[in-house]
């Protein structure tokens, strides 16, 4: 009995030392398998035990069990200490410097289009208007025909239009062909509508020009609308829009959807009319088309042109953003270029 105890101890000493030098974790699972896996050394040294007498066997059990707990947790407390060394070793691998500054987080912004687009809105909102949406994708007879522009007619050469593959669906070219849509929405009572939306034409992209842009249309039809009534809601736009001083000014014009027609001016922003590279010395800039609403269009609206009367206008809200923040070229509002965007948040 001594015999083993004493071997007992002598192998819990011996594990002991051994699991000291162990610093990975196979070297340590390998430790386990070897003196206290299944066929380990414990397990041999203690497989005769049921051979001794009853006494005997209870003590040697006791000394085995207690044995064999010391091991346990020695395995246990070293596996510990193994994960929080590897733990250490990867802070310090990945170590960040918490006394840097944060790296700032963008914070999204309104694109400039839509800053301008809402600046529209709450103009004409306070006179009236209400928004009313129209599709982009439209029919030669709404964006043409029905506009006082039949086939064959040579105002069509004013526009690139992109057609598509199926006979009289094209991408829209103006935000006009959303009159049609109103009037025939609201008829036959009166309206007061802006319609804002992207227009589409097949034109090089210059400083100037981009073949898709936004337009906003605006439309009153009602009893006894003149052009008075036009001239009067413009220029109040302009001078909220440019500045209460701003001077205006109306030019004869011609669109085949309005009679009359009239093209309307502010004087330039930036030399105050004294004439500069951006107005070509004229003193003047130009900001919109306007004009009555056509009795024919009217007609194909629903609208009997004795009774009704009715006015409409469009202007670029891209141009108008280029005006007010001197932007020289219009491709910089769909290049996504962040240095051109952050101006304007």
């Amino acid at each position: 009995m001594d015999n083993i105890e004493q071997n007992l101890e002598q192998l819990k000493e011996r594990a002991l030392l051994r699991l000291d030098t162990i610093e990975n974790k196979p070297e340590l699972e390998k430790w386990y398998t070897e003196y206290l896996g299944r066929k380990g050394e414990f397990n041999r040294l203690i497989s005769d035990l049921s051979q001794l007498p009853r006494i005997k066997r209870r003590v040697i059990g006791e000394a085995a069990n207690l044995a064999k707990q010391a091991l346990e947790q020695a395995y246990k407390a070293h596996n510990e200490k193994l994960r929080l060394a590897a733990l250490q070793r990867r802070i310090e691998a990945e170590h960040v410097d918490v006394t840097l500054p944060g790296r700032p987080v963008d914070i999204g912004r309104l694109h400039l289009t839509t800053q301008t687009l809402r600046q529209i809105y709450a103009i004409f909102a306070e006179m009236g208007f209400q928004v009313f949406d129209a599709p982009e994708v439209e029919t030669d007879e709404n964006n043409f025909q029905l506009l006082n522009i039949p086939l064959g007619h040579p105002a069509r050469d004013m526009w690139s239009t992109f057609y598509t593959t199926t006979e009289g669906v094209l991408l829209r070219t103006h935000t006009s062909p959303g009159q049609i849509r109103a009037m025939r929405r609201y008829c036959p009572e009166p309206l007061r509508v802006i319609l804002p939306g992207k227009c589409y034409r097949y034109e090089q992209v210059t400083a100037r020009s981009e073949f898709m842009f936004f337009q906003v249309e605006g439309l009153a039809i009602g009893r006894r609308i003149t052009m008075a009534d036009l001239k009067g809601v413009l220029i109040n736009f302009c001078r909220q829009m440019f500045g209460t001083k701003r001077q205006v000014r109306f030019r004869c014009s011609h669109f085949p959807f309005t009679e009359p027609s009239a093209e309307v001016d502010i004087d330039c922003i930036i030399c105050g009319g004294l004439g500069c590279a951006i107005c070509k010395h004229t003193g003047w800039l130009e900001i919109l088309g306007c004009g009555m609403v056509h009795p024919s269009v009217l007609t194909n609206g629903g609208y009997d042109p004795n009774i009704f009367s009715g006015y409409a206008f469009g202007m670029g809200p891209e141009r108008i953003a280029m005006l007010l923040h001197r932007i020289d070229d219009i491709r910089y509002f769909y290049s996504n270029d962040p240095r051109f965007l952050t101006q304007f948040g």
